[in-house]
C-alpha cells in the first residue's frame, strides 16, 4: 500500500470529509472525524463548515443543547467536541495525561492535597455539579470544602481532570468564555486506567485510526498524549483488526482494513481551515498535510495553530477574517483556478460568519504581522 505523504494526506482528508463535504447529520460527522477541537467556541463550527454540505450552525447548537455532542477537556488536554457515545471512553482513556498535567503542576501545590485527597474533593464536586453550575458557584463550594486560599488551586486541577461537561450558554457559538457553566458527566469518576489494553484506550485507538489513519504508534501518542505503556498494548490488542501500511518496527503505519485510502492523485479541493484544525495536530509526522517548511509559521511557540489555506491537500498559507473581508497570506504560489476556488470558499465563509462573528479569531490577530510573506490576497 502507498505510504507516501501525498497518499497518507489523501487518506486523512477523505476520513475528515475534506475531499468532499458530507451529506450527513452533524453528530454523525463528529463521530466519523473522531473529535473536533473546541478550545475557542467558534472552532467546532468552522471545522464542521468545512466538512458538512450546507452546514447550518443551528444544527450544532441543537446537538450541544440536547447533549448528543459534548464539549469537554480530553485529547491533548484541550477542549474538544465529541459524540456523547465516545465521551466516557475517551475521558477514561486520557485520564492519565489529564491527571499528570495538573496534579504535577506547581499551580496545584497551593491546594495542599494529595492525589487521593484530590480524588475525594473531585467526587464531592461531581455530586455538587449533578446539575449545571457556574464557575463562581463551583469556587464557592470548593471554598466551603477547603478554604478560600486553597480553592482556586484545587479548581485549576479539577476543571481539567474531573469528568465535567461544559454546558451551553447561548449565542453566538453556544459557549461564552466569560459565562462558563459545568455539569458532571458522571456521578462518580473512575481512577486512571492502568497501563495495558484497557478497553477505553483500545476504543480510543480504534476511533483514532478510523478518523486519522494510517498512523504509527507515535502518531496516536501525539494526538492523545498517551505514553507508550498505554498506546503499545492498545494497538497490540487491535492487531488482528489492523493492516500494516508501509514502514517497519516502530515506524509501521497501522490502519483499519476497510477504511478509505484514495489514490495519491485524487483531487483535493481548496479549504479554509479554522484554528487548531485536527488534521494539523493528529500526527507526529505532520508532513502529510503540513509541509515542514511551513510548520513553524503555522504552529506557534505557544501552541496556537493558525487558520490555514489548504490547496491540493496541503497547507500553502494562512488566512484571517476581518469585519470587511477575508485575506490570505500565501507561502507558495497558487494557480489561478485554485485562487478562484479559494475566493468562492471565502465568499461562502463571509456569509457563514456574518450573523455570528465576522472577524472570527480576532483576538489572535497579532501573528498576522509576523508572517514571512508579503503575498497577501483579499479573497472576499
Amino acid at each position: 500500500m502507498d505510504a507516501s505523504p501525498a497518499a497518507l494526506g489523501r487518506a486523512t482528508l477523505a476520513r475528515q470529509h475534506l475531499l468532499e463535504r458530507a451529506r450527513l447529520p452533524v453528530p454523525d460527522v463528529v463521530r466519523a472525524v473522531g473529535a473536533v477541537q473546541a478550545q475557542e467556541p467558534a472552532a467546532p463550527y468552522l471545522a464542521l463548515w468545512n466538512r458538512v454540505a450546507g452546514f447550518d450552525p443551528a444544527d450544532l447548537d441543537d446537538a450541544f443543547t440536547s447533549g448528543t455532542l459534548v464539549r469537554s477537556t480530553l485529547l491533548r488536554i484541550t477542549l474538544h467536541a465529541v459524540h456523547a457515545d465516545d465521551w466516557a471512553p475517551f475521558h477514561r482513556a486520557v485520564t492519565d495525561p489529564l491527571r499528570g498535567s495538573r496534579l504535577n503542576d506547581r499551580r496545584f501545590a497551593p491546594a495542599r492535597l494529595t492525589p487521593a485527597e484530590a480524588d475525594d474533593v473531585r467526587d464531592a464536586l461531581l455530586a455538587f455539579a449533578a446539575r449545571p453550575r457556574t464557575q463562581d458557584e463551583i469556587l464557592a463550594e470548593l471554598t466551603r470544602l477547603l478554604d478560600a486560599d486553597r480553592a482556586p488551586a484545587a479548581w485549576f486541577a479539577l476543571r481539567t481532570l474531573a469528568p465535567l461537561h461544559h454546558v451551553p450558554t447561548g449565542p453566538p457559538w453556544s459557549y461564552t468564555p466569560t459565562r462558563r457553566h459545568y455539569r458532571a458527566g458522571a456521578t462518580t469518576a473512575a481512577d486512571a486506567p492502568p497501563p495495558g489494553d484497557d478497553p477505553a484506550v483500545v476504543h480510543l485507538a480504534r476511533r483514532y485510526l478510523a478518523a486519522f489513519g494510517p498512523a504509527t504508534e507515535a502518531d496516536l501518542g501525539q494526538f492523545t498524549m498517551l505514553r507508550r505503556p498505554f498506546t503499545g498494548p492498545a494497538l497490540a490488542a487491535l492487531r488482528d483488526e489492523l493492516v500494516p501500511v508501509g514502514g517497519s518496527g516502530r515506524t509501521t503505519l497501522w490502519d483499519l482494513p476497510d477504511a478509505p485510502r484514495p489514490d495519491a492523485a485524487t483531487p483535493a479541493p481548496p479549504r479554509l481551515l479554522g484554528m487548531w484544525d485536527s488534521v494539523l495536530l493528529a500526527h507526529a509526522d505532520r508532513t502529510r498535510v503540513l509541509p515542514e517548511a511551513h510548520r513553524r509559521h503555522v504552529i506557534r511557540r505557544n501552541g496556537d495553530t493558525l487558520p490555514t489555506v489548504l490547496v491540493d491537500g496541503h497547507v500553502v498559507g494562512v488566512w484571517r477574517a476581518t469585519d470587511d473581508g477575508v485575506d490570505a497570506a500565501l507561502f507558495e504560489p497558487v494557480g489561478r483556478d485554485d485562487l478562484r476556488a479559494l475566493e468562492a470558499e471565502a465568499a461562502a465563509l463571509r456569509t457563514f460568519l456574518a450573523d455570528r462573528e465576522p472577524a472570527v479569531f480576532g483576538r489572535y490577530r497579532r501573528w498576522w504581522e509576523q508572517l514571512p510573506t508579503d503575498d497577501v490576497h483579499r479573497l472576499a
